[in-house]
């Protein structure tokens, strides 16, 4: 049984400024998911179709190898105050986990910063070319990351805290699994009403002093 609280965090729009890793690439070619990302909140096509049309578009404007998109996501900027935040909250016995929608090769990088194993977040399939061959990898399913946090908590055998970290509506099912649930410059008043914090400042050193708070009053 583990007894160690337990934060997870996304990543877009809070381990790093981008809203959407997907997005930056899109926006390097000149291209848009807008179209697409509306049929999937509707529920007309499901993640790994949502996946495929955008790799199609980006295959179609020249990005054919992995080694670009690499290169395309290598200059995305951290979040402030994420080392800091990341320091005080090990210091404190808190281990830390990644649930993300969004690019793996971006998610591994804070996984590193972060110090953790445990990362799930989506990928973009290639050959041993490093070729794209158009299809995605489902790992975080974006309708129930919910169930991606439970899996982690059941695995481990977790009693202590969960923490809940999330920008975006999508997080919301991941607040309902959790003790706790942070809403971190949210993008809409439904993610400020999921949540039980609402901090608005884009400085994670807030997330890290409102969870060892809360931590402290328990």
């Amino acid at each position: 049984m583990n007894d160690s609280p337990l934060v997870v965090f996304d990543m877009d729009g809070v381990l790093i400024h981008n809203r959407s890793s997907w997005r930056i690439i899109h926006e390097a070619v000149g291209t848009s998911n807008e179209y697409s990302f509306q049929a999937y909140m509707k529920g007309e096509i499901d993640d790994l179709e949502f996946m495929r049309r955008d790799i199609d578009l980006w295959k179609k404007n020249g990005i054919l190898l992995i080694s670009q998109v690499e290169e395309i996501l290598r200059p995305a900027v951290n979040m402030k105050g994420l080392i800091e935040c990341m320091a005080d909250l090990k210091d404190a016995g808190v281990d830390l986990a990644i649930i993300s929608g969004g690019i793996d090769i971006l998610a591994d990088r804070m996984g590193n910063i972060l110090n953790t194993s445990t990362v799930h977040a989506n990928g973009i399939a290639y050959n041993e070319d490093r070729e794209l061959t158009g299809e995605g990898i489902l790992r975080v399913p974006l309708r129930d990351k919910g169930s991606v946090l439970r899996s982690i908590v059941d695995n481990d055998r977790r009693a202590g805290p969960v923490i809940a970290v999330g920008d975006s509506p999508v997080d919301i099912t991941m607040f309902k699994e959790a003790d706790l649930s942070i809403a971190f410059n949210p993008d809409s008043d439904l993610v400020s009403e999921s949540a039980d914090i609402v901090i608005l400042e884009k400085d994670l050193k807030e997330v890290s002093r409102a969870i060892l708070k809360w931590l402290k009053e328990r």
